[in-house]
C-alpha cells in the first residue's frame, strides 16, 4: 500500500472515529441520527438504512460526518428526537463525545506503545554513563549497575540518590550496587567541586525499564495523552514568549502531514522486532490528540463552539436562538475553511523544514 493511501486511510479512520463518538452518544441519549456518512458529500450511494438512520458513502474520501435531526433546521427545533429538543446537558455530552473518542484513541495508542517498550521503574536507579577519572570510575562502577544503598540510605528514586550524595560531599561513603544479580559494595568520596558538566561522583543516572501489562499501561497512556494535550494548549503561549520558534510549531496541511509521515516512517522502531512501527503509531497519536484538542476549542462551528453556545442555557437558563447560532457558525466555518486552504497552500509555497 502506498504511503499516500496509508495516510489517507489513517486520517479518515481517526475522523470517522470522532464522528462515531457523536453517533454513539446521540443514540445512547435518544437523539435521532438521520445520516452517518463515510467521506464527505456529494453522496455516492446509500449503503443501507437501519432504523431512522441512513448510512452513506460519499465522494470526498477524507473522514465522515454525522447529521442529527434538527441540528441546523429551525423547523425541526422542537420535534421529538431532535438535537435541540434535548436538554442542554444532553447536547453538551453529544458535542463532547467526538473529541473524547479521539483522546480515548490516543490513550489506547500510547498504552500499546508503553506495553511494547516497557515503562521506567521510578523506584530504582541505574547508571547509564560514567565520566573518566571520576570517583565512580575509580571505584569500578559500570553502566548498568543498579544502585541500591548509599551511606546507609535505601535508594528508591533519582532524587533520593542525588540528595544523599550531595549531603556527603567530601566524605567517604559506602555505595551498594547490584550487578548480575549480586550485591557489591564500594567506597568513594563525592567531589565538592566537580568538573563542569559532571556530578559529584561522575555518573549519569536513569530509571531502568520494566515490562508492563495492558492494565498497567493504560494509566500511563492516559498520562501521556494528558501531557501531549497540555503541550498543544500551551504552545501559543510558548511561541509568544519566544521559547519555541514559530516556524517549528506552525500548523500543517495534508502535504505537510505527508512529509512528516514519510520521515517518521524512515525512523527505526524502538522495538525492531515489533510488527508495527511504534514511531508511526506515535505520529497518529499526535494527529488524534490534535483533532480532539482543536475541536474542543471554543470556536464557533467546532464542537467547543457548540459547547460554548450551550453554557448560557445551563448557567442563565436562556438559550441562544438557533438562527443566531447558525449565522455565527456559518461565518466561523467560512473563516476556518479559508484558513484550511491557506495552511495547505503554505505547505507547497513554503514547505516545512524537518530536523
Amino acid at each position: 500500500m502506498s504511503p499516500v493511501l496509508q495516510l489517507i486511510l489513517a486520517i479518515s479512520a481517526l475522523i470517522i472515529l470522532h464522528e462515531l463518538g457523536h453517533f454513539l452518544a446521540a443514540r445512547l441519549l435518544k437523539v435521532e441520527v438521520e445520516e452517518f456518512g463515510l467521506g464527505f458529500p456529494p453522496r455516492m450511494l446509500t449503503l443501507f438504512e437501519l432504523g431512522n438512520t441512513k448510512y452513506s458513502l460519499n465522494w470526498l474520501p477524507l473522514g465522515g460526518f454525522v447529521r442529527l435531526k434538527g441540528e441546523n433546521s429551525p423547523e425541526d427545533y422542537d420535534q421529538p428526537g431532535s438535537l435541540h429538543a434535548a436538554g442542554p446537558w444532553t447536547r453538551l455530552a453529544i458535542y463532547a463525545a467526538g473529541p473524547a473518542m479521539n483522546l480515548l484513541a490516543a490513550v489506547i495508542i500510547y498504552a500499546f506503545i508503553v506495553a511494547q517498550i516497557g515503562a521506567p521503574d521510578l523506584s530504582k536507579v541505574v547508571i547509564v554513563g560514567i565520566s573518566p577519572n571520576s570517583p565512580a570510575s575509580e571505584a569500578g562502577l559500570q553502566d548498568g549497575d543498579l544502585i541500591t544503598l548509599v551511606a546507609g540510605e535505601n535508594i528508591d528514586s533519582t532524587d533520593k540518590l542525588h540528595n544523599t550524595i550531595y549531603a556527603h560531599l567530601g566524605e567517604s561513603i559506602d555505595l551498594a550496587y547490584q550487578r548480575d544479580d549480586q550485591i557489591n559494595h564500594v567506597s568513594l568520596t563525592p567531589r565538592e567541586i566537580p568538573p563542569t558538566g559532571e556530578g559529584a561522583i561522575g555518573i549519569l543516572m536513569s530509571n531502568p525499564v520494566q515490562s508492563v501489562d495492558i492494565t498497567q499501561a493504560l494509566p500511563l497512556g492516559a498520562r501521556a495523552t494528558y501531557n501531549h494535550a497540555m503541550l498543544l494548549l500551551t504552545l501559543p503561549g510558548e511561541i509568544i514568549r519566544g521559547a519555541i520558534d514559530p516556524a517549528m510549531a506552525r500548523p500543517v496541511g495534508y502535504k505537510g502531514m505527508y512529509d512528516i509521515y514519510q520521515e517518521v516512517a524512515k525512523l527505526e522502531s524502538p522495538i525492531p522486532e515489533s510488527t508495527v512501527n511504534l514511531n508511526i503509531l506515535q505520529f497518529f497519536a499526535t494527529i488524534t490528540i490534535s483533532l480532539g484538542v482543536i475541536n474542543l476549542l471554543p470556536i464557533p462551528a467546532l464542537d467547543g463552539g457548540r459547547i460554548l453556545f450551550t453554557l448560557p442555557e445551563i448557567v442563565l437558563r436562556r438559550r441562544i436562538p438557533l438562527s443566531w447560532q447558525n449565522t455565527i457558525n456559518a461565518i466561523s466555518m467560512t473563516a476556518l475553511l479559508l484558513l484550511f486552504v491557506y495552511i495547505n497552500l503554505l505547505d507547497f509555497i513554503k514547505p516545512i523544514t524537518l530536523p
